[in-house]
């Protein structure tokens, strides 16, 4: 690990948590009718109501900036370079998801999409792991929620086929 200043690390730091929180912008631009549409939609039991997301959210997206930032540090992002673009990667297809299912209403689309971000957030972790293992163990709890996302999205798709055709 080199040594950087501490204002290069604070400022590596608001950088990488700016790009974390900027992808969650994105995808809460596209979610803003989402609580009427998630509630209008066919739910299994087990689905979550809308106002968990946002929180539940809120945490991910602080726990994966401060991810990035931890491999980012260790060496300025050289020996991190190919971690860091798997995780902007991911990043940008997590906010693809949003548009796809919440303004697109393309449940099959959105399906196959967050199947891929989950493989991103995988090789995501491994590469972060080889570097900085606080950094994947952080991105841990992501991959958890991303694997139920996974499961209600396939049977939100299942049970309204109408509305997400």
């Amino acid at each position: 690990m080199t040594t950087l200043s501490l204002g290069k690390q604070a400022l590596g730091f608001a950088r990488w948590l700016g790009v974390s929180l900027l992808a969650g912008a994105t995808g809460a631009i596209a979610s803003v009718r989402a609580a009427t549409f998630y509630g209008q939609l066919a739910q299994p039991a087990w689905a979550p109501p809308p106002w968990l997301f946002g929180p539940v959210w809120s945490v991910l997206y602080v726990l994966m900036g401060i991810a990035a930032w931890l491999v980012w540090r260790t060496d300025g992002g050289r020996a991190g370079a190919g971690a860091l673009k798997l995780f902007v990667a991911q990043l940008v297809a997590n906010a693809v998801w949003t548009w796809l299912f919440f303004v697109w209403h393309q449940g099959l689309l959105a399906l196959a999409e967050i199947a891929f971000l989950w493989l991103l957030i995988a090789a995501t972790i491994a590469a972060f792991w080889r570097l900085q293992r606080v950094a994947a163990l952080l991105l841990l709890p992501y991959l958890v929620w991303v694997s139920f996302a996974t499961a209600l999205t396939f049977s939100l798709w299942r049970l309204n086929p109408a509305m997400l055709g």
